[in-house]
Order: C-alpha cells, then sequence, then structure tokens
C-alpha cells in the first residue's frame, strides 16, 4: 500500500483545511469549504487507486508464491478461497487503517477529541468490520463459483491474478470506507457485518436444530467451535460500533439542535419585546408559556447517547456473557438491548422535538411492530424465539437507516448550497 509523498502532503493538508472549515461554519456549507472537500475527495480517489494497487501487488505475490507447484481448487483445501480470504482480509484491514487515520481523522476533529481508549476502541472494532467483511466475501463468492465450475482447477498465473482482483478490490473499497466514513455507511457496514457473522455462524453450526430454540444458540459450545467464536465475536463488535455510530449520529444532532434552539430563542425574545413595548415588561404568563415552551421543544441528546450507548453496551454484553456461560445474566442484556431500543422508538417526540412527523409514526410503527411480534411468541405461540429475534433485528436496521437519512437531510436543509 503506498502512496506519492507530494500526494500524501497535500491530503493532509486539505484534510486539515477542510476541518478548521467545518468547524468555523458547522450549520453552513461556504464555498471555500466545498472547494476544499472537492479536491480532497479526488485526492481520497487517487490514493484509493494506490492502495488498490498496493492490495493487487500483495495478492500477486502471493500467489506466485503459494500456487507455484499445483493447480489450486476455487474452494476447499490450499484453495484460492482459503488465500483469497487472508490477503482480502489483510489489504481490507491496511486499506481502511489508511483512509480512517490519514483521511477520516484529519477531516473530523471530533473523533480524535475523544478519550484515547474510545478511540483504541473504535478503531479496533471498524477493522474488525472491515476485515470481517472481506474474508467472508471471500469465502462466499468463491465457493458459489466452485458450486457452479464442479472439479474446476487453475494454474498458478491464473490463481495469482485471481489473489490479486481480490487484493485490490478489498484495499480499494476499504480505504474509500474508512475515508468517507459516516453514520450513513457505518450503519450499512453495520448492518452487512452483522448479518454476515451470524450467516456463518448458522453455516458451520453443528447443531442443524440450533433454530428450534434462539440464536443464542449459535453462541454456545454445543454449537461447535467455529459458530460459538463467530457469532459471539460478531455481538461484540457490533455492539462496539453501535456506540461508534452513536458519536456520528449525536455529532450530527448537535450542529441540528444548536440551530433550531437559536431560531427558537430568537421567536420567544421577539414575543417577550412585543410584550414589554405593550406593557412595560414581559407578562407572567408569558414568562411561563416561554419556560415551558424551552422545556419541550429541547431537543434531549444527551439522553439519546445514553440510551444508545445502553443498546451497545447491552449488544456487547450478549457476546461476552453466553447463554451456557450464565443463563440470567445473558437474558437480562438481552432484555436491557430490547427495553434501550423500545425507549429509543416510544421516547422520539420527547428526545428529538422538531423532527418530521412523519418519523415519530414511522417510530411509533416500529414500536407496535415488535411489541406484536413479541405477542405471537408469548402468550399467543405462533412462532418461536428464533423468529421474534429475526424479525427484531429487521425492524432495528429498517428504522436505523430511516433515523440517520432524516438526520442527514435535516442537517444538509441547515447547510444549505453552497454560496
Amino acid at each position: 500500500m503506498t502512496s506519492s509523498p507530494s500526494t500524501h502532503g497535500t491530503a493532509r493538508r486539505l484534510a486539515a483545511q477542510a476541518a478548521v472549515e467545518e468547524a468555523t461554519h458547522p450549520a453552513e456549507t461556504t464555498r471555500s469549504q466545498a472547494e476544499t472537500q472537492a479536491r480532497l475527495q479526488v485526492l481520497i480517489e487517487s490514493r484509493a487507486i494506490w492502495c488498490a494497487i498496493g492490495g493487487a501487488l500483495i495478492g500477486l505475490g502471493l500467489g506466485f508464491f503459494v500456487f507455484g507447484e499445483h493447480r489450486p481448487p476455487l474452494a476447499g483445501e490450499e484453495s484460492i478461497q482459503v488465500y483469497g480470504s487472508i490477503i482480502g482480509g489483510v489489504t481490507a484491514g491496511l486499506g481502511f487503517l489508511l483512509g480512517f487515520s490519514l483521511n477520516t481523522r484529519l477531516a473530523n476533529i471530533w473523533l480524535g477529541q475523544r478519550p484515547r481508549i474510545r478511540q483504541v476502541m473504535d478503531t479496533l472494532a471498524l477493522l474488525v468490520v472491515h476485515s470481517s467483511i472481506a474474508v467472508m466475501v471471500s469465502l462466499g463468492l468463491f465457493r458459489v463459483f466452485q458450486e457452479a465450475f464442479i472439479g474446476l482447477t487453475v494454474d498458478y498465473i491464473a490463481g495469482a491474478v485471481l489473489l490479486a482482483i481480490v487484493g485490490g478490490t478489498s484495499g480499494y473499497f476499504s480505504f474509500n470506507s474508512g475515508a468517507r466514513i459516516n453514520a450513513f455507511t457505518l450503519s450499512t457496514l453495520l448492518a452487512l457485518f452483522t448479518a454476515s457473522g451470524v450467516l456463518v455462524s448458522m453455516i458451520f453450526a453443528e447443531n442443524p436444530f440450533w433454530w428450534h430454540v434462539m440464536f443464542s444458540e449459535l453462541g454456545t459450545g454445543q454449537a461447535g467451535l467455529t459458530s460459538f467464536w463467530t457469532f459471539n465475536t460478531t455481538l461484540v463488535v457490533s455492539g462496539t460500533i453501535i456506540t461508534t455510530l452513536t458519536a456520528f449520529i449525536t455529532r450530527d444532532l448537535e450542529i441540528w439542535s444548536e440551530h433550531i434552539t437559536t431560531r427558537r430563542e430568537e421567536r420567544l425574545e421577539q414575543r417577550q419585546a412585543e410584550g414589554r413595548r405593550r406593557n412595560g415588561r414581559p407578562a407572567l404568563g408569558h414568562r411561563l408559556r416561554a419556560a415551558v415552551s424551552r422545556h419541550i421543544s429541547r431537543p434531549r441528546i444527551g439522553m439519546l447517547r445514553t440510551v444508545m450507548i445502553g443498546m451497545g453496551v447491552s449488544l456487547a454484553g450478549v457476546g461476552l456473557v453466553p447463554i451456557s456461560l450464565h443463563h440470567d445474566l445473558h437474558v437480562l442484556f438481552t432484555a436491557g438491548f430490547g427495553l434501550a431500543f423500545l425507549i429509543l422508538l416510544i421516547g422520539m417526540p420527547y428526545l428529538l422535538p422538531g423532527f418530521p412527523r412523519t418519523f415519530y409514526l414511522v417510530s411509533y410503527l416500529a414500536a407496535a411492530a415488535v411489541v406484536f411480534a413479541g405477542a405471537l411468541w408469548e402468550p399467543i405461540g405462533y412462532y418461536n424465539l428464533t423468529s421474534l429475534e429475526l424479525i427484531g433485528a429487521a425492524v432495528l436496521f429498517s428504522w436505523m437507516v430511516v433515523f440517520i437519512r432524516n438526520i442527514a437531510a435535516l442537517v444538509a436543509q441547515l447547510k444549505g448550497p453552497a454560496l
């Protein structure tokens, strides 16, 4: 993974300039800021190409080294699938680290201002996510192609080229992901990683009837060593990613909250000024209404952050404490996650007054869907706990996407077009 020294210095300078401009004008996009961001995006793309070239060279070199004396199959032992997953994981991890550290942290100063332990945890969790996705995609694709071309083997040149493609693709997309990471892309990564990890756990489960019980059965020793570690690691990393996602979400919400709070204060002061002109001083009723209005209309981002962090910690706790290790504590973490999610759904109008009313409707419908799905499990007994967990996960990720898109739309509305 190499890059031009001049490009490296220019990227750092542009990223730092963009960060300063964003900090100075967080709720608007100036012409200078738009131009700086545009130049930075071009340089990010150039560096991503260098990462792709570096990843391809790594894959090519490994392919010539390991496939020199035999014809490898697409999947199976000593196959392109095995070495492709290794190359994909390594190049994806390196590409992400370069993109995240050399670009995103410079363009988003607030990320580097958090406690060091949070920065390390977030970086490690995101590194695992990007590498794991590359590994699982490589394992799955080559397995599918081997099933489609039964008995196919390739020579060492074709094998090396395939590894080069895996390395180049993984490096390119992971660098771009790290360099341009935001709340929406992070939520997409979270959904993809969680679904992939659970799917791999299902495939490698030694007990084919695990679904007769619940998903947590995949995290027990009876499911097999591979399923056990994959499932629990997926939950722990996903919980950490939720806390990281919370930082991005609350950052955008703070920009939105500051803007709408300032506008409301201006309107309240204008009304009080009119009251003073008529009566000499604001009437008691005006002061009381102003106080109530401030309380009701103030976004409670701190409470939202606490609830979402609680969701992340609870999900990580589900993975850290498998049901076979401590049943009651595992159930407590699971119930904590579900309760936090319901509080988030039902409490949206109180936590974030000023959001579009249609989003409140979506939140209430999501809460009703979760409650109804729970009733179908107990006491109705229509399906088992595994079905309830699948429905809950679908509702969670669907609502999260809608939530983040609404935040992005509100912030974009504040910033408006460049001057």
